[in-house]
């Protein structure tokens, strides 16, 4: 056996790991737990946290505090599968200086209890009629009661939803239209959580409407990474592979590291179709197999080094059930060397607590980057003697000779869409203030070695919080209460669609003749327009800069800090705050039109140059540019308007034969809404 362990391009985050974030107060209540607990009077509330940030006893102090003093009558947490009702099994908090315990009868844990979703209705109704006070269900088993037993039936009751990206405004999607009714309803309180508050499939969760009914806490990964007291490091990448996959797994697994692996579904391309022989091979690529543990379930296999390792294969379903109970098992938090790798299909995702993780590779692209979110989150717990954590993705590169080379192209996108997001989700918080002659420092903000400069734009860094503040000209601040929430808690996910958008994606990595503001000013306006119709233009157009500067300056941070050949092997931590100084310095004057001229799909495209095969390369932007279409009724209005906006400003109207490419386009943009118009493609 051999393990090269090839490089695998990523962005690399480094954390000043100060234990703030394990570090308990007098209540037993870490830091999120306690900012989340000072909002449970809140009739509604929204957390939006890292997996492994302890969201689950946040419920728990919160909802017992509505049982005892805000006259709820029961307590209903819902879980979108059964394994993760464990995490809501009984905890003594008083023995951490709680005053009360969490408190579960094991018959209305109906995660434990046998049987289908739909048959345990009956056991809702017997809890609804009960003196016992809190039950815990599957998503699923809530959907059937509700159907069964109306909304009102529920009344004075806390509704807890753990993984609440499961909802959405969508009205096909049945929890998210029975959330609405209970809203609606208004006699209940509910408790949201969620590690990514943005779904796969680029549906928004909640309405404006009803999402302004919810009190929101902010709990970042950049708080959680930088505050826990082992983890320093978290790489997250992607490898590109020729062949099968099972030939070159072993370039990116280490088998000293603690992983889950994550083989293909057997529909995806990667897959041979015949996953219990895939698993069978990576286990003889590992070692010499020395039989099972007749305990555990566990198969044994002796590496060349001599050490034997302990696998779980959750992929057999002869096996599965003796397996899942084995990773129950409370050994899995105290024993590091309980198990070494698990190798899993759909299982060992959300929710899935293995604090020992270093390494969670996935082969193949998965169904969204919501699901990618949370598998990197299974590598993110804390952990004695965890100094480093990462995510690869391991992808098949496209081949010319396949047919299946349209399918390739899509997951390469999505891939590099995943690690874009992910450097988003892992960055320290930015907020944006427009530069004029009233600015000033902030208290609390490191400004660096030479500190706050009135004569141009400043970053402020606060350490403890992770807030960037960063001045921008000519920015537009947000008016309304609504806006200015969007842009202070909602930022990632306004850029999560802007990435899901595959022609986006598309155009931005791979069409030379795409100008910058097509994806800066057109593709993100039309996506905030679209998600929040109710901000008027000014509101709209403030969130759009905001989103966009929390790209852009990520992107340019990335490129000071790793270098222009993006091999310098620093570390994003401080190194990521002096790249963004560094950046504002270099252009001088950092403006909002300077960042709307910046391709953000740039810095992606030069790791990808470095990774995939020239001539693979050169066949992806081929198929790309062979799809180039002309402009798109939707497209010709936002250049439209933003046409009437130049005329505002400069007293004319955009030339087609303007040296400046953008104007030439917001010309070309207006001259086709005129025709689109008089064709009546437009409904108004």
């Amino acid at each position: 056996m051999t393990t090269t362990n090839k490089q695998v391009p990523s962005v690399s985050m480094a954390y000043a790991s100060n234990g703030a974030s394990t570090t308990s107060n007098e209540l037993g209540m870490r830091l999120m737990q306690e900012r989340a607990f000072e909002c449970r009077g809140e009739q509604y509330l929204l957390i939006k946290s890292p997996p492994a940030s302890g969201k689950s006893r946040a419920l728990m102090f919160i909802a017992l505090d509505k049982l005892a003093n805000q006259g709820m009558q029961q307590a209903i947490v819902v879980v979108p599968e059964k394994s993760i009702g464990a995490s809501f099994h009984n905890e003594p908090l008083s023995k951490f200086g709680f005053w009360a315990d969490w408190h579960v009868e094991p018959k209305w844990n109906l995660c434990d209890a046998p049987g289908e979703d739909g048959s345990k209705v009956k056991a809702v109704t017997s809890f609804l009629a009960s003196e016992d006070q809190i039950l815990v269900c599957t998503h699923a088993t809530f959907r059937f009661a509700v159907d069964n037993l109306g909304v009102e039936a529920f009344d004075n009751r806390v509704i807890a939803i753990d993984e609440f990206h499961h909802v959405s405004s969508n009205a096909d999607n049945k929890l998210g239209a029975q959330l609405v009714q209970l809203i609606e309803r208004d006699k209940v309180h509910v408790v949201a959580m969620t590690g990514s508050y943005f779904r796969g499939d680029a549906e928004a969760v909640l309405s404006p409407e009803d999402e302004s009914k919810f009190e929101t806490v902010t709990y970042t990964y950049y708080e959680q990474l930088n505050g826990y007291e082992h983890l320093k490091n978290l790489d997250i990448g992607y490898y590109f592979y020729t062949g099968s996959y099972m030939d070159e797994i072993l370039d990116v697994l280490n088998p000293n590291e603690k992983t889950i692996i994550h083989i293909p579904n057997v529909n995806a391309r990667e897959s041979t179709k015949d996953k219990i022989r895939e698993v069978e091979h990576i286990i003889g690529e590992l070692g010499e197999w020395q039989g099972s543990d007749p305990k555990t379930g566990f198969q044994l296999v002796k590496t060349a080094e001599g050490t034997v390792l302990k696998i779980a294969d959750l992929v057999d379903p002869d096996h599965q059930a003796t397996i899942q109970a084995s990773l129950r098992d409370g050994a899995m938090k105290t024993d590091r060397d309980y198990v070494d790798i698990i190798i899993a299909l759909g299982m060992a995702k959300e929710g899935f607590d293995w604090i020992w993780c270093e390494h969670a590779l996935t082969i193949g692209y998965r169904s969204s980057l919501t699901e990618i979110v949370q598998i990197i989150g299974r590598a993110t717990r804390d952990a004695p003697g965890k100094a480093k954590a990462r995510f690869t993705n391991l992808i098949a590169e496209p081949d010319a000779s396949e047919e299946a080379v349209t399918d390739a192209v899509n997951d390469t996108l999505k891939a590099i869409a995943a690690s874009l997001l992910m450097e988003q989700v892992l960055a320290p918080r930015f907020e944006f203030k427009p530069k004029n002659s009233t600015s000033g420092p902030q208290d609390g903000l490191d400004y660096g070695d030479e500190g706050y400069d009135p004569d141009r734009c400043n970053v402020g860094y606060d350490q403890d919080s992770g807030k960037v503040q960063i001045e921008v000209k000519g920015l537009v601040e947000p008016k309304s209460e609504e806006a200015t929430r969007i842009c202070r808690e909602d930022i990632n996910e306004v850029i999560a669609p802007l990435l899901q958008d595959k022609t986006t994606v598309e155009r931005g990595l791979f069409d030379e003749e795409m100008l910058p503001e097509e994806v800066t000013q057109v593709a993100m306006g039309k996506i905030i327009k679209d998600r929040f119709p109710e901000l008027d233009e000014h509101d709209q157009e403030a969130v759009r800069q905001h989103a966009i500067a929390a790209l852009n300056i990520t992107q340019q941070a990335k490129q000071v800090v790793l270098g222009e050949d993006g091999d310098n092997p620093q570390k994003l931590n401080t190194a990521f705050i002096k790249g963004v100084r560094q950046y504002a310095m270099d252009v001088r004057e950092l403006d909002i039109d300077l960042i709307d001229r910046i391709n953000p799909f740039n810095e992606a495209y030069a790791i990808l140059s470095k990774t995939m095969s020239e001539s693979s390369l050169k066949q992806v932007a081929a198929i790309i540019t062979a799809k180039r279409t002309k402009l798109s009724p939707e497209e010709a209005k936002e250049l439209a308007v933003r046409a009437v906006k130049f005329k505002r400003e400069r007293g004319r109207v955009p030339s087609i034969t303007a040296a400046d490419p953008w104007e030439a386009k917001m010309a070309e943009g207006a001259k086709a809404f005129v025709r689109f118009k008089d064709e009546g493609r437009y409904d108004d």
